[in-house]
């Protein structure tokens, strides 16, 4: 019953989840450690997978999750699983309520919501360097700074910093990851 467990643990996550696909990371890490389905490794690739293809970064976690558990249709199930309770929220306020952002209620639960929003954000930053460039993934791990993860975020920080001061305006996302993904075949395959 892989299908039925895809689905419904990718409902919980996109039921409890607010602020996007960022903020979904941490449940979606904790869901597919819980279940086995994927090591942390595992996990840190398919971020930077979906995160350097089109779409939102959830659906294509939860797409990838999905079908290296049990293929295309563990696929459909996962990533139906973390777009319907969204979907059906939406509809629910587009159609039935109108007017929410009137209701001081609704205006100061959003507004609480932000701060934790960006925690998470942060939280997940703060985990996948720790994870990538310092090799750390439990508390009392031994540290490993992977030097050649540590020069690609030094040129691609760099280089974002030094066109934003030149530009004056922000180097499109695409060419610096671009620019991460010849450094690592560089790195980690050419001079390996």
């Amino acid at each position: 019953m892989i299908f039925l467990q895809l689905l419904l643990t990718f409902m919980k996550i996109g039921v409890v989840s607010f602020g996007g696909g960022y903020a979904m990371i941490p449940l979606l890490t904790d869901e597919v450690l819980a279940h086995g389905w994927l090591t942390q490794d595992q996990i840190m690739n398919f971020i930077a997978v979906a995160e350097s293809t089109p779409g939102p970064i959830a659906i294509n976690m939860a797409t990838f999750i999905g079908a290296s558990q049990a293929g295309f249709f563990g696929s459909v199930c996962a990533t139906l699983g973390i777009v319907l309770p969204s979907f059906i929220i939406i509809l629910l306020i587009a159609t039935i309520i109108k007017n929410l952002m009137h209701f001081s209620g609704v205006k100061a639960f959003l507004t609480g919501l932000r701060p934790v929003i960006c925690g998470l954000i942060v939280a997940t930053g703060l985990l996948m360097v720790l994870s990538v460039i310092v090799g750390l993934e439990k508390i009392g791990q031994s540290v490993h700074i992977d030097y050649k993860s540590l020069i690609i975020f030094g040129v691609v920080a760099t280089t974002h910093i030094v066109y934003k001061k030149i530009k004056k305006k922000t180097i499109s996302p695409i060419l610096l990851i671009l620019l991460s993904a010849v450094l690592g075949v560089l790195l980690f395959g050419v001079l390996g």
